[in-house]
């Protein structure tokens, strides 16, 4: 199980990537989606809508289960990846590759209190 060091984490198993122009490439962390098992189908949160931190804004299904996905910080969704929608799967095969959606948050210093590699590590166990 891989947690890249360049990322952030939140404790609901969300990666988070600052991208160079402040925005955020959002998905799931390979912890959860080995523990989700074969990802089935994906519900994303349409472009425009403004989110609430920790706010719940899109759901995944497994054979097993249904979770949802959190807001990591407040903002605004700029996309959703339509190409994981279409491919469910691709979250299994890479969950670092399939990001889920693009967020532009509403203060980008919230991204600060996200865990660190190290923080999702420890988090985890």
């Amino acid at each position: 199980m891989s947690t890249p060091n360049d990322l952030r984490y939140t404790a609901s198993h969300e990666w988070i990537r600052v991208e160079a122009d402040g925005t955020l490439t959002i998905g799931i962390t390979d912890h959860a989606q080995e523990a989700l098992g074969d990802v089935v189908f994906l519900e994303l949160p349409e472009a425009g809508r403004v989110v609430a931190k920790e706010e719940a804004i899109a759901v995944i299904e497994s054979v097993k289960a249904a979770s949802d996905i959190y807001a990591p910080v407040a903002g605004e969704i700029l996309e959703a990846n339509q190409a994981a929608v279409d491919a469910p799967e691709s979250v299994n095969a890479d969950a670092y590759a399939a990001w889920l959606f693009k967020l532009k948050p509403a203060n980008a210093a919230d991204v600060d209190g996200l865990l660190d590699a190290a923080g999702y590590q420890a988090a985890i166990g």
